[in-house]
């Protein structure tokens, strides 16, 4: 059973600039929660109970966010807000959360490969932050149910635009059924004309332990950076490899657009926002109709 999850959080959201030079882009509020908070609620909902996130400078506040406050806590209990106490408190119950530093930016693969001593041998998920799924089951318990029938490796798929191939890694292989790929081959964002297929990897992953003992012998690729998808594609190779078109809402909340669209979909979604959340567009619609 897959217990724990990596959470590469060292990244400086230069997307987010001037915002992300003092808060982590994780940080930054989806309504009345940060961004990181949905991805974390989507592995504990899944049996996750570790959580491991990669670091760097300037990201303690990620941290701080799942540790408890004593004194928010006894202001907010003085104050009689019981039900925000709770929910404060509730936080720090998520999963145990162990941290790792990153000391160098050199891509996605070393930021894995760093969490190699706090994850061992065991099999393992990969959860990317900016990439936010509302789904039931939980994104990532939709391939770990996959991962525990066929076991090796399995990745998020979803197919995207040709012109678009550039953005993402793009898996080609054949198909067991219509929403699981047997994956033969997988390219770093490839050029629309070269891509394989138009399936792209969302940001969720899981992996056997031995992709640790890959990574070290995986050498700079695209962008001069140690690539995840490099070392995965050795154990497709092999034939240990699926991808999942899973089911769910995406958001890639990495740039402005999207974390703002993120923002409408769950505000729309909650009781305590929809309606006020209605009347703002309806305000909207009719200032730009005037």
């Amino acid at each position: 059973m897959v217990r724990k999850a990596v959470f590469p959080v060292a990244g400086l959201g230069t997307r987010f600039l001037p915002a992300t030079k003092s808060v982590p882009k994780e940080m930054l509020p989806l309504l009345d929660r940060p961004c990181f908070a949905y991805v974390v609620a989507e592995a504990v909902e899944a049996g996750i109970t570790e959580l491991v996130l990669v670091t760097a400078r300037g990201k303690t506040s990620i941290e701080d966010y799942f540790d408890r406050s004593p004194a928010l806590e006894a202001s907010l209990e003085a104050s009689g807000k019981l039900g925000l106490l709770e929910e404060v408190r509730a936080i720090a119950r998520h999963a145990k959360i162990v941290s790792v530093r990153q000391q160098e930016a050199r891509g996605l693969g070393h930021a894995v490969l760093t969490a190699a001593p706090a994850v061992g041998n065991e099999d393992f998920a990969v959860i990317l932050p900016d990439d936010i799924v509302d789904g039931s089951p939980p994104a990532i318990g939709q391939l770990l149910a996959i991962q525990a029938d066929y076991g090796g490796a399995v990745v998020a798929l979803k197919e995207v635009p040709r012109e678009h191939t550039n953005r993402y890694g793009i898996c080609a292989g054949s198909w067991q059924r219509p929403d699981l790929m047997q994956i033969q081959r997988m390219v770093e964002k490839p050029k629309p004309e070269e891509a394989p297929s138009t399936s792209s990897i969302v940001g969720r992953y899981v992996l056997p332990g031995r992709i640790f003992e890959i990574l070290e012998q995986t050498p700079p690729g695209r962008g001069g950076e140690i690539q995840l998808t490099d070392a995965i594609a050795v154990l497709a190779a092999e034939g240990s490899v699926r991808g999942l078109s899973f089911q769910g809402q995406h958001f890639d909340t990495g740039h402005p657009l999207g974390l703002l669209e993120a923002s409408l979909y769950f505000a729309l979604r909650r009781p305590d926002y929809a309606e006020g959340a209605r009347a703002l567009l309806a305000r909207q619609q009719q200032q730009r109709d005037s």
